[in-house]
């Protein structure tokens, strides 16, 4: 189950980072064309929420049968000077949560807000705050904090 999970996590996170960027763009696009907040704009802004959830969830599992989690708890006090393992058993999930959480923020600031300007410029701002911290905490191959390959 772990390797399954492990796989699905890593894939899931391209379509996240795509979605991601593709609200982006829609959102600048938008608010700098003052055009309306279309049905596209608010699924596009829906979709893109709901997919960073349903990565938190393969996150959240994966992170409740990793080993590599479980030996950082177990064995706190020696393996938080491993900086690989305080990555993955603390900074990872917290930079994420943190991420997911200014996505969910901004999707729903966008949908009550009154203007389509203001909805557009919602979205750009959060989704890319959002973005950014997920992009720190990404273990790309060539990250400082703590490296992975591309695909698992």
């Amino acid at each position: 189950m772990y390797q399954t999970l492990t796989f699905l996590h890593s894939t899931f996170r391209w379509l996240v980072l795509l979605s991601l960027i593709y609200a982006i763009f829609r959102a600048y696009k938008g608010y700098t064309s003052n055009t309306l907040f279309s049905k596209t704009d608010d699924s596009v802004r829906h979709w893109t929420a709901t997919i960073a959830h349903i990565q938190l969830v393969l996150g959240i599992t994966l992170y409740s049968q990793s080993p590599i989690v479980s030996y950082f708890w177990k064995n706190f006090n020696t393996a938080k000077e491993s900086f690989d393992l305080l990555f993955f058993g603390l900074i990872h999930i917290f930079l994420m949560l943190v991420s997911i959480i200014i996505i969910t923020i901004g999707s729903a600031l966008a949908k009550r807000k009154e203007t389509d300007k203001e909805k557009f410029k919602t979205m750009l701002i959060w989704f890319c705050l959002g973005l950014l911290i997920i992009f720190i905490a990404i273990p790309w191959p060539f990250s400082p904090l703590a490296n992975r390959p591309y695909f698992r």
